[in-house]
């Protein structure tokens, strides 16, 4: 059996000065949380399975990104994800039917609901990126550019 490949965003919003990600709960299996994601279909690129999966699961429609290797069901399985800042922190989330429900979590919140170890290292590396970031444009450097490393 080939390798499965997964993509998608984490999403964040800035509400009063916090951050908070997005994690959906699957309505199959275990019901675990993850952000929005989905499997590459014949012909994308991950790029492009990112923004369908995330249109059909939260419907939102850059970032950093992050890549995860590791097995489910005894097979290998990879999944990319990127970092995207929803703008209007108000806009409402219209969940698909693999999921069942969504919370808002400050990276604390959120590493506890994700319990895989790989995907409480991308939210709190991503939280670190975004902490950054802003640190650096309050110091005034507008024209500052930010780079993530890609590697899992």
């Amino acid at each position: 059996m080939s390798k499965k490949v997964a993509a998608g965003f984490v999403i964040f919003r800035n509400v009063y000065g916090k951050i908070e990600f997005l994690l959906l709960q699957t309505s199959y299996g275990i019901h675990h949380w993850t952000p929005p994601k989905g499997h590459v279909d014949a012909g994308e690129t991950t790029m492009v399975t990112a923004l369908r999966e995330t249109q059909e699961e939260s419907g939102y429609l850059k970032t950093a990104k992050k890549t995860l290797n590791y097995n489910v069901n005894g097979f290998p399985k990879t999944v990319i994800y990127w970092l995207a800042e929803l703008i209007n922190p108000n806009t409402k989330i219209r969940l698909s039917d693999e999921h069942q429900d969504y919370k808002w979590l400050n990276v604390d919140e959120a590493c506890k609901y994700a319990e895989f170890k790989e995907m409480q290292e991308v939210l709190v590396e991503f939280n670190n990126f975004i902490k950054e970031c802003v640190k650096s444009l309050d110091q005034g450097n507008k024209e500052a550019k930010y780079t993530l490393s890609t590697t899992s």
